[in-house]
């Protein structure tokens, strides 16, 4: 049985401004590298085998709290990056209803096949990035099977790996959290993922947090 600790970055200041980063590179701000110290601190007892992360500095930044204090270095894989929005990537949700009023309504309602304008990069479909996501996720828990593995990635991959686990559509509405740091358990017994824990944010809490920064 391999156990995987999905987890997603810490904060950017593009999360706090509601700005789409996808492919984008953008760093942790304060509050996110104080996310994963917490992390840090409150997984440090855990046996982690290995930890590996999307190559977005965001994640790589939050991987290396884990792996730093455990000898180990990051691993990290392409495969793992947020899904690529095209034209909507650098722009806050308010500017893109602006700019692209059509395929934004596409997006809201999770049409799986809707590609957005191209930006640097050609836009995924929901159905691709899922695909990436989902197979790639799979791909590591087979590599390192009856190990425990950290990975850290971003919330649409963790939307697309619950979603899999859960037998959720991907049209379906998003009924569940997907917070900065928050802790996410699975099991792959080598033919199926099983959702353990989700959404573990018990260390973010302003005390918990508080007591890092002192």
């Amino acid at each position: 049985m391999t156990e995987l600790l999905l987890i997603r970055h810490g904060e950017t200041d593009w999360n706090a401004e509601r700005r789409l980063q996808g492919f984008l590179d953008i760093g942790l701000n304060d509050r996110g590298r104080q996310q994963a110290a917490a992390l840090a601190q409150t997984l440090r007892n855990e046996l982690i085998d290995a930890v590996i992360a999307s190559d977005l500095q965001r994640a790589v930044h939050t991987a290396q709290a884990l792996a730093l204090p455990r000898g180990l270095t990051v691993l990290t894989d392409a495969t793992l990056r947020e899904r690529c929005y095209g034209a909507f990537e650098g722009l806050r949700y308010d500017e893109i209803v602006d700019h692209f009023p059509q395929a934004h309504a596409s997006w809201m309602a999770r049409e799986i096949d809707a590609r957005f304008p191209p930006g640097q990069q050609i836009a995924e479909t929901l159905r691709e990035f899922s695909a990436r996501a989902v197979e790639n996720v799979i791909a590591i828990a087979q590599r390192y099977d009856g190990q425990k593995i950290a990975i850290v990635t971003h919330g649409g991959v963790l939307d697309c790996v619950y979603r899999a686990a859960r037998g959720v559509g991907l049209d379906s509405e998003r009924d569940f959290d997907i917070m900065n740091t928050g802790i996410n358990r699975f099991h792959w017994d080598g033919k199926t993922l099983t959702v353990l824990q989700w959404g573990n944010i018990a260390h973010l809490d302003q005390a918990a947090l508080d007591e890092i920064s002192q």
